[in-house]
């Protein structure tokens, strides 16, 4: 969100002149690896999934999802090579796009764009470091647990997981790298233990303090 609001504010004239929104409805991609070479975008609605795809067993693993105020592709955005991760929408999205080569200046010369960028870079290192460390340290169970953990908001006196709630059991499987019936398996697991409650692809908490409980001491 900081992101996009610094982009808003500070870079307002570059927005005027290079910005383009663009529409992209739910299950299109966004764009293909070569256009990120062009293009750099940052999203205003919606929500993204960035993933890799086995195309010989059809075996997805989600790498993160992305939401307003997010930036892609940041890697072709700095070594300028393509980069084969697959970039689709899981809501209807709306996206500011801009030449890569305008964020790559921004970088050169706004101070006030790179003191965010470079923190947001680092906080995208860490989180697919995290899911690499989750896949090789954790059962799925755990790693289940601890993305719900990460996306628990709090709306008003309830808790919602706004990020990841009405997912498909197929993308909840995808993030947490098993299959869906492991994953159904673990929902109802954590429903019998009085921790969430299960109605179709909505996810309830009950009891956020047990389900804390049982995150590894890292």
């Amino acid at each position: 969100m900081y992101a996009l609001e610094v982009i808003q504010q500070e870079l307002k004239d570059d927005i005027e002149h290079f910005g383009r929104v663009v529409h992209v409805k739910k299950g299109e991609i966004l764009m293909r690896p070569e256009e990120c070479m062009e293009h750099f975008f940052v999203i205003l609605e919606g929500r993204v999934k960035i993933s890799q795809i086995n195309f010989e067993t059809g075996k997805e693993q989600i790498l993160y999802l992305l939401s307003k105020g997010d930036m892609y592709d940041i890697i072709t955005l700095l070594d300028a090579k393509v980069h084969e991760n697959m970039a689709m929408a899981l809501d209807d999205v709306k996206l500011l796009v801009f030449p890569i080569e305008l964020f790559r200046e921004w970088i050169e010369t706004k101070p006030s764009f790179n003191k965010l960028f470079l923190p947001y870079v680092a906080k995208q290192l860490r989180d697919v470091e995290t899911l690499a460390s989750d896949l090789s340290l954790y059962d799925t169970t755990t790693r289940l647990v601890k993305l719900i953990a990460k996306n628990i908001e709090k709306q008003g006196d309830q808790q919602t997981l706004k990020l990841i709630n009405n997912l498909s059991h197929e993308e909840l499987a995808s993030l947490v790298g098993t299959v869906r019936k492991v994953l159904n398996r673990n929902l109802q697991t954590l429903k019998k233990q009085g921790l969430i409650d299960v109605k179709r692809k909505e996810i309830f908490i009950k009891d956020s303090q047990n389900l804390l409980e049982h995150l590894p001491e890292e």
